[in-house]
């Protein structure tokens, strides 16, 4: 991950100890490179996804920063919560049954907080509730770095000025992240990440992109994004060549297999987001 272009450096983890990460999945033992280490809706291949519990276990593994998920309930609250619905992570259909629409945004925060979004993953993680964006803000602050994704999820109007007023409010958290390098945003849809750029822009922001960006989609972003964040799959060393000619950081996803992980370290890749951090911190 980058800092935007006048307050840009690159931050360093050198890990290179190999050690089993997790059961059933090799370490990775190599030099990062400088590279981030960013924790995919916190740890989430050993802890239900977009919880505290996830978001602990990155922190406890070491992992440079958070990647969260950033939707609006009915009634203004921002929540960490991926999908545009509620069903496959939550007992949304138990608690709630009979509701025309499972959406997060057709939810009161209160409604929210009283799913449990983790006996899906396990049995041990019953009760796991929903986090806020604010209480996220309070886990993460002097610990692990955030990279909030603004949802793509098209119903939304309005969530990039509502994050950053989020931001803004939470006491001395911005000031705080800035200073550390430790705060970055991020969305799929170009519109979204401009406006949020220009309410700000010393914010890192970056573009997510699934698909392989032309040139000129590469050239138009540069004037004014920090950061582009392709699936690792569409990516190779003239990709990242180019990215980082135009003066923007390179931020792949979602790289969870170990030689995938090499290939793109030996790239050059400003950060890797994945399931399993541990993978590469080796903690």
């Amino acid at each position: 991950m980058r800092l935007p272009t006048f307050r840009r450096t690159v931050f360093a983890a050198v890990l290179c100890v190999p050690m089993m990460a997790v059961a059933g999945l090799p370490a990775v033992a190599h030099e990062t490179q400088g590279a981030d280490v960013i924790a995919h809706r916190g740890s989430s291949g050993v802890a239900p996804e977009n919880t505290e519990a996830a978001i602990g276990k990155a922190i406890e593994q070491g992992a440079d920063f958070v990647e969260i998920d950033v939707q609006r309930t009915r009634d203004g609250k921002l929540v960490n919560f991926h999908d545009c619905t509620l069903e496959r992570t939550t007992d949304v259909e138990q608690r709630y049954p009979g509701r025309p629409s499972y959406r997060v945004s057709d939810f009161t925060w209160r409604e929210l907080r009283a799913l449990d979004a983790g006996s899906w993953f396990h049995d041990t993680y019953a009760g796991e509730p929903i986090p806020s964006v604010e209480q996220v803000i309070n886990q993460v602050r002097g610990k692990i770095g955030l990279l909030a994704e603004i949802s793509p999820c098209d119903h939304y109007t309005g969530l990039p000025d509502d994050l950053a007023a989020e931001l803004r409010a939470a006491p001395g958290y911005l000031r705080q992240a800035l200073a550390s390098g430790g705060l970055g945003v991020q969305s799929f849809e170009v519109e979204d990440a401009k406006r949020f750029h220009e309410l700000l822009p010393e914010v890192s922001i970056g573009v997510l992109d699934a698909e392989r960006p032309t040139d000129a989609e590469l050239t138009e972003l540069s004037e004014w994004a920090d950061d582009v964040n392709p699936r690792y799959t569409v990516t190779d060393a003239d990709l990242v060549e180019r990215i980082h000619e135009l003066g923007m950081g390179v931020n792949v996803w979602t790289v969870d297999e170990p030689g995938s992980m090499r290939e793109m370290l030996e790239l050059g890749v400003d950060g890797i987001i994945t399931d399993y951090p541990q993978s590469l911190t080796q903690r």
